[in-house]
C-alpha cells in the first residue's frame, strides 16, 4: 500500500532503514525550516517556492538522498554523485553509520545558499 503522507512513508521501512529515514526527515526539517514538505512522486521532498530542493527515497536495502541542485554543491568528500538530468546529485545510505552529520550540515548549508541566491 502506498503511503498517504510523510508520516506513513517514514513509518514503513524496517530497520536499519527505519532509523535512516527518521534521521533524514529530522535533519532536513531542522536544516530547511523555510521549506514545505510533501510526498512528491511517492517520496518525501522539501520544496522552496513549490520547487523541489531535497528529498529521499527508501529502497529495500538503502535510502537515496536527493539534492535537485546537487551538482552545484562543493563536495570535497567525493560522496555526492551526479544523478539523472539537470543538476541533481544523490548519496546512498544503508544505515545510520553512513550518515556524517558534519558532511550533511555542509551540504544543507549550501542548499540553503543556492536557494537564497
Amino acid at each position: 500500500m502506498k503511503p498517504a503522507n510523510i508520516d506513513e512513508y517514514v513509518a514503513a521501512p524496517v530497520e536499519p532503514l527505519a532509523s535512516v529515514v527518521t534521521l533524514l526527515r529530522d535533519t532536513f526539517d531542522l536544516a530547511l525550516p523555510e521549506t514545505s514538505t510533501e510526498l512528491w512522486h511517492g517520496h518525501p521532498v522539501w520544496l522552496d517556492d513549490e520547487l523541489p530542493i531535497a528529498g529521499f527515497k527508501a529502497y529495500p536495502t538503502f535510502v537515496t538522498v536527493l539534492f535537485w541542485r546537487g551538482q552545484a554543491i562543493k563536495d570535497d568528500s567525493g560522496k555526492l554523485n551526479a544523478s539523472g538530468s539537470a543538476e541533481m546529485s544523490e548519496f546512498k545510505l544503508k544505515s545510520v553509520d553512513d550518515f556524517d552529520s558534519e558532511l550533511f550540515d555542509g551540504w544543507l548549508q549550501q542548499v540553503r545558499e543556492l536557494e537564497a541566491a
